[in-house]
């Protein structure tokens, strides 16, 4: 240790250069890692937040909610085998709406769950919805972005439908569209059906038809309820999530992009302390010829290697906490303890073994061809 950091204090402005290095590598890591996250987050933000554990769609629809119908009958049978408690409907559908008097068309995806159960979010401004609310709906924070305002009537392109902002929740959006939640009532409009003088739904004309059962069970429930109908799949939340349109390639791409990173932190890493131990070949050779021993001197070099990574990172986190503050709200960006933790070992590890080949190379230094090299 007192090698190392000798050699440190001694040589500033090369290790300097290094960490420098370092914390622009380790930054990026960081940087892309939280939008890779973000945008994971922002693309199924709707669904993560769900308590259900499992989801029952139709057969073959290759766990896509927008592919699946399931009916009423099927949802009853749900709720007889894990509980009427446990079983919501969901109904999912993808639109452009556009808020009345203006050209604005904005991307929406609509779901509809019960707003007395589960499923139903946390409102945080404005009226919630119940069954008998007619023709109003909560949608996600980020129409206000759109101009978008409590009492807004927001108008389907599709259909026509004509709805009432009531309030506004926080985080709810599917494949990067914000969430606008409806009531059964809506969703049968929407269907075909019609409503009563009184508001209700005439569900004679069109029986209810969902995209999906939220389920919340597991163990022998699940087996059960798999069994018990065989016509549907029950798929796991995380199966729900990677199904979203362009999820899995999206994050592909930003995964690829971040291990590529972790190659060139670690072959950065390793070139410059291969030259430096080139460099040191002639002391190495004299600390050997005094009886310095191989161990001490090879973890003379990691230690090094372990200083400027931990550094770097303490000022990367730092940085990236700084743009995190200042990005705007249009960019997601999600790095959580977890994930910061797990990456800086990551990335601790990568350096480490960047190095490897730093400390091999001084293993096999030869001492008396080293001072021979020096005396000439």
């Amino acid at each position: 240790m007192y090698l190392a950091i000798r050699e440190m204090r001694y040589a500033k402005g090369r290790y300097a250069l290094i960490a420098t290095i370092m914390v622009l590598v380790s930054f990026l890591v960081l940087f892309v890692t939280g939008l890779a996250q973000g945008l994971a987050y922002d693309n199924a933000a709707s669904v993560k937040n769900m308590a259900a554990t499992h989801f029952v769609l139709e057969q073959d629809s290759n766990h896509r909610f927008t592919r699946s119908q399931v009916d009423q009958d099927q949802l009853n049978q749900a709720r007889s085998e894990v509980g009427q408690e446990n079983a919501e409907p969901l109904g999912v559908k993808m639109t452009t709406v556009s808020p009345t008097g203006d050209t604005k068309k904005i991307d929406v995806t609509l779901f509809m769950v019960n707003p007395e159960g589960w499923l139903a979010p946390t409102v945080t401004e404005g009226s919630t919805i119940t069954d008998q609310t007619n023709g109003q709906v909560v949608v996600d924070q980020k129409l206000s972005e759109s101009g978008v305002t409590i009492g807004t009537v927001l108008v389907d392109q599709a259909s026509g439908t004509e709805w009432t902002v009531g309030g506004f929740v926080q985080n709810e959006s599917f494949s990067h569209s914000p969430v606008v939640f409806l009531n059964e009532q809506e969703w049968l409009t929407l269907q075909g059906g019609s409503r009563t003088s009184q508001g209700s739904a005439d569900t004679n004309a069109n029986a209810p038809v969902y995209n999906a059962i939220a389920i919340k069970g597991a163990g022998d429930q699940l087996d059960r309820l798999s069994a018990a109908m065989p016509n549907t799949e029950v798929i796991t939340k995380s199966d729900a999530v990677s199904a979203i349109p362009g999820y899995k390639e999206e994050q592909g791409s930003l995964l690829m992009m971040i291990a590529f990173l972790y190659v060139i932190s670690a072959f950065v890493l390793a070139v410059f302390f291969y030259v430096i131990t080139i460099q040191k070949t002639s002391q190495f050779g004299i600390l050997k010829a005094i009886g310095t021993r191989n161990a001490y001197l090879a973890g003379s070099v990691s230690l090094q290697v372990l200083v400027l990574s931990v550094g770097s990172l303490v000022i990367s986190v730092l940085l990236v906490r700084l743009f995190e503050s200042i990005l705007p709200a249009s960019m997601p960006f999600q790095l959580g303890l977890s994930t910061l933790a797990l990456t800086c070992v990551l990335f601790i590890l990568m350096s480490v073994a960047g190095s490897l080949f730093s400390v091999w190379k001084v293993t096999k230094i030869d001492a008396l061809d080293a001072i021979g090299r020096t005396a000439a």
